[in-house]
């Protein structure tokens, strides 16, 4: 009995230590860094954001996987646009994902945001789920503008799309403002374009009134380079973005750094909020796929181009290095975030691809917010 206790006890000791041992590692983590951030450029301000960033191991988590699954998800809608099975426009995110998390880890839920058509991250950062941004894609019933909208166009609380008018969403953002300010609410609206809507008269337009009204409004230049395919440097007389607003204070910041967004974004948020009016961000950041679906992306930049920005200055892997080499977390468990989020991506395209088309009776529907019947010739038909 004595032997046979002793062999039990021994066979116990392993595991014991390994309990230990586990738990000694995730007690370890170090709760919380603190990294040196590139200095941004000013335009008509004294100071601007620190020079260095503060992350919590949770936020460091929460961003990677945010960050992750707007990669995966990009890449799937990819592979499903290939199949044929989303059809029509389709703008991914993949390499930008910086802008969209840092952003919003500047501000806070109740605050605003619109943006143009390449709206897929946003949609999911603005509380979005990701079986809803895929079904919508598909366009089906279970999609988060019920199957109407598509790639372009989707929206949530505080969240005004998904535009697909150039520019267009940029003067939308300032009514938004306007209505911050009007209510005295605290709040601002963060108006997002491309490089290639920058030379958009209407952007000016509105520059002058929201600094005439001194509007909450972060105005944010998602500068990726290339437009719909022509490099900055050939359709744009001043590529300095964040001084184009001349009379309203600029800030220049790498966009490939969600760290440095994050900053900037608190930084002009603060701004906003102290009555200040207006404000303007420049994001240097990169696209890797073409500027949609239907544009290769290699016949205005070479492949070695795109894949030196992804070797050297890629969002996600900056954050992880981070991260490691700061004992913030371990392989293993960022590689299971990495799994978890396959999988979920995985059951969102199994969803979206087996969800019902809307039927042809919702056609006319959600047009008045009464759904009082909409009757125009030649439509009634579809109307019971």
């Amino acid at each position: 009995a004595q032997m046979l206790l002793c062999c039990l006890s021994r066979l116990a000791q392993p595991q014991a230590a390994s309990l230990v041992v586990a738990s000694r590692s995730y007690a370890d983590f170090t709760p919380e860094a603190t990294f040196d951030i590139k200095k941004v450029d000013l335009h008509r301000l004294e100071e601007g954001p620190p020079l260095t960033a503060t992350l919590t191991r949770e936020e460091g988590l929460k961003y990677y996987r945010t960050m992750q699954t707007i990669r995966r998800m990009e890449l799937k809608a990819d592979q499903l646009y290939k199949q044929k099975i989303i059809r029509g426009f389709c703008h991914l995110y993949d390499g930008q994902e910086a802008c969209a998390v840092g952003i919003e880890g500047g501000i806070t839920l109740s605050d605003h945001l619109i943006t143009a058509y390449r709206a897929h991250g946003y949609t999911l950062t603005r509380g979005g789920t990701i079986r809803e941004i895929m079904a919508e894609l598909t366009g089906r019933r279970g999609g988060i503008a019920k199957g109407k909208g598509g790639s372009m166009h989707m929206y949530t609380k505080n969240f005004y799309g998904g535009n697909g008018i150039v520019g267009a969403q940029v003067p939308l953002g300032a009514g938004v403002a306007l209505a911050c300010k009007y209510l005295g609410n605290d709040q601002l609206c963060v108006s997002l374009y491309g490089d290639g809507a920058a030379n958009q008269g209407q952007i000016f337009e509105t520059y002058n009134m929201s600094s005439l009204w001194k509007l909450p409004i972060i105005f944010i230049c998602e500068n990726n380079q290339y437009a719909m395919g022509t490099s900055v440097e050939r359709s744009a007389a001043s590529t300095e973005y964040y001084k184009r607003g001349d009379y309203i204070p600029g800030i220049r910041v790498d966009g490939m750094d969600v760290l440095c967004v994050r900053e900037a974004t608190k930084f002009a948020a603060d701004h906003c909020r102290s009555g200040k009016g207006p404000i303007l961000m420049e994001l240097q950041t990169y696209r890797y796929h073409g500027h949609s679906m239907s544009d290769p992306g290699v016949s205005y930049r070479t492949r070695e181009e795109i894949q030196e920005v992804r070797s050297k200055s890629d969002p996600i892997s900056m954050l992880k290095d981070r991260m490691l080499s700061n004992n913030m977390a371990s392989i293993e468990e960022l590689k299971e975030i990495d799994i978890a989020v396959r999988k979920e991506i995985e059951d969102a395209a199994q969803f979206a691809t087996t969800d019902p088309e809307p039927p042809l009776d919702d056609l006319c529907s959600h047009i008045f917010a009464n759904d009082q019947p909409f009757e125009v010739r030649g439509i009634k038909g579809y109307i019971k």
